[in-house]
């Protein structure tokens, strides 16, 4: 089976960080998010995948290349104008119809999760359905598309990012589709198309046959800050070791570690800093001396400066910042990064 992964959003929740790089580059524990996801569908034996892109296609083309050092065949669409979702897929029909299997998978390169797609795709098989959603309950539900299910799985109402007079469900949708490739025929060409705003509730209209798999499995979508630092706690607590420390780094007598936290490789933390809980360190980072650092993200490269306090931030800064300064809930972006 072969998949779509979308990736041509801007990201624009995430500014200042998508100034720097694509929403899909975000860095989870120092890989890309989107690395998990293509990891993810390896897992369960899909090797093949297209991703489209828009906005800065090059750090993500020259990170991944073909797929093949991952063990993957890997297909680019590049999107001068943006497609929307449906169609951005309905862009690379002839690529995804030379695929033998009579199924797609469409998932988003900028959510973190470890759904079994394997059963995804039992479920929709099993209820011979043109289109399946993959579900989540969720508490927060006005960024995302809620599901209304009848007994059977079968989906009878669906709102796309609907406002207080229209939550009638907990059941978000995450962006993970099973298609049979009949949806190509509900899918106009050559314009802007969205599965949300318009070719879910178009089937419904028509009375097709589209299912919702509801899944406890782990899902989030790093859309603003406050969930991509979420991504990377959770990824933390998944680590086998609750301090993580990366080849060649130097760690001071005197630093104070807290656990869970994630230092990378190549790193220099001076005398007396302290590496808080819920910390990760990029590759090749700096931690000067006195500075204190908690439930924060210093991506590759980052410099923080002698007592230099953060909290909750996530700083994508490799050129020295003054000092001595303290940042709490925030996003500092050096903007000599941004190309």
């Amino acid at each position: 089976m072969i998949a779509m992964v979308m990736c041509a959003g801007e990201g624009t929740r995430l500014r200042p960080l998508t100034y720097v790089l694509p929403k899909p580059m975000m860095p989870i524990l120092n890989r890309p998010v989107l690395e998990y996801t293509l990891l993810n569908l390896k897992k369960y034996g899909i090797r093949e995948a297209v991703i489209n892109l828009s906005y800065k296609p090059r750090p993500i083309i020259d990170y991944f290349q073909d797929g093949s050092k991952m063990g993957m065949k890997i297909h680019y669409s590049i999107e001068k104008k943006m497609l929307g979702t449906a169609g951005g897929v309905k862009n690379v029909e002839s690529l995804i119809r030379k695929d033998p299997d009579s199924e797609f998978l469409v998932t988003s390169g900028d959510g973190l999760t470890d759904i079994n797609f394997a059963q995804l795709i039992d479920f929709h098989r099993q209820k011979k359905s043109l289109g399946t959603i993959a579900l989540q309950s969720a508490d927060s539900r006005f960024e995302y598309g809620v599901t209304l299910l009848n007994k059977d799985g079968r989906v009878r109402r669906f709102i796309e990012k609907p406002s207080w007079s229209d939550v009638y469900s907990c059941l978000v949708n995450t962006g993970i589709y099973v298609f049979n490739k009949e949806i190509f025929g509900h899918i106009p060409a050559r314009r802007f198309y969205d599965f949300g705003k318009q070719v879910w509730p178009e089937l419904l209209q028509k009375k097709k046959r589209v299912f919702g798999y509801e899944f406890k499995d782990f899902w989030t979508d790093i859309g603003n800050i406050a969930e991509y630092r979420r991504a990377n706690r959770v990824a933390m607590d998944k680590m086998k070791s609750r301090v993580w420390k990366g080849e060649r780094s130097k760690v001071h007598s005197s630093v104070k570690v807290i656990a869970p936290c994630f230092i990378g490789n190549d790193c220099v933390i001076e005398k007396n800093a302290t590496i808080g809980p819920y910390s990760v360190i990029g590759n090749g980072s700096r931690v000067l001396a006195r500075s204190i650092l908690s439930n924060s993200i210093l991506w590759e490269g980052s410099t923080l400066p002698c007592e230099f306090r953060l909290e909750n931030t996530v700083l994508a800064a490799k050129s020295p910042l003054g000092q001595p300064v303290a940042a709490c809930d925030a996003s500092i972006v050096d903007l000599s990064c941004i190309s």
